[in-house]
């Protein structure tokens, strides 16, 4: 199976690493969606990220990649570098510029640069914590007809990031891991309900420490008066 995957992407090699770059690149937006668990899913989002992937970054990576290796050719460490150094300072600003503004005009929002002007330094930022580890393993490692295909896988967990920066975050990592590790709405575990039986005391025995009570006096005898036997006076 792998040989002849591998068979169809040099036998169609732009046709199946843009496909699997635009599939990959929309379903980070699933997976953001199910992570969010919103009561539906927004499908013309995604149908919208998908066509921004498809129209754009899949087709741009794909030369992209073969533009670096024809101006530095080879896998050596002064060549990637070189590589490694104008994708960041080019391509990574000029997607992530694209990704903002394409999915905000597709949506019809009048100020498409607004979430641009917002969360796009934020979001270059972020990358550069992610990108240029994932680009040299790329740029060392793997040919270059699966080059793209390798930016795709990439580009799922960025797509899930972008996202969530998009609908509700700033574009820093800071969000984003919280976002992940704060409990969502509904998950909150409810206290157990008091299971049904008979109430123990557990306030213990209590001691009588008022001593012995004397006994009352029967209520015949309270009102008993005592009978005087008067003298004859003489």
């Amino acid at each position: 199976m792998r040989k002849a995957f591998i068979k169809h992407v040099k036998g169609f090699p732009w046709l199946t690493n843009v496909t699997l770059y635009g599939c990959l690149f929309a379903g980070g937006d699933f997976v953001h969606q199910s992570f969010s668990r919103n009561e539906e899913m927004d499908w013309r989002h995604t149908r919208n990220v998908a066509v921004v992937a498809f129209s754009f970054h899949g087709n741009f990576n794909f030369f992209w990649m073969r533009v670096l290796e024809r101006r530095f050719p080879g896998n050596s460490v002064r060549m990637v570098v070189r590589k490694l150094f104008l994708d960041q300072t080019t391509a990574a600003p000029l997607a992530t510029s694209v990704f903002y503004t394409g999915v905000s005009f597709l949506e019809g929002k009048e100020d498409i640069f607004q979430d641009w002007r917002e969360k796009f330094l934020n979001t270059y930022k972020t990358g550069l914590m992610f990108w240029p580890f994932m680009q040299f393993l790329n740029f060392s490692l793997v040919p270059l007809y699966m080059r793209t295909t390798f930016t795709g896988c990439c580009a799922f967990v960025w797509a899930t990031f972008l996202c969530f920066s998009r609908q509700s975050g700033d574009g820093t990592a800071t969000a984003a891991l919280a976002w992940m590790f704060t409990p969502k709405q509904g998950t909150t575990t409810e206290p157990e309900a008091e299971k049904p039986g008979p109430k123990l005391d557990q306030t213990g025995p209590k001691l009588d420490t008022e001593g012995p009570k004397q006994d009352s006096p029967s209520p015949k005898e309270e009102t008993r008066t005592p009978t005087v036997k008067q003298d004859d006076q003489a």
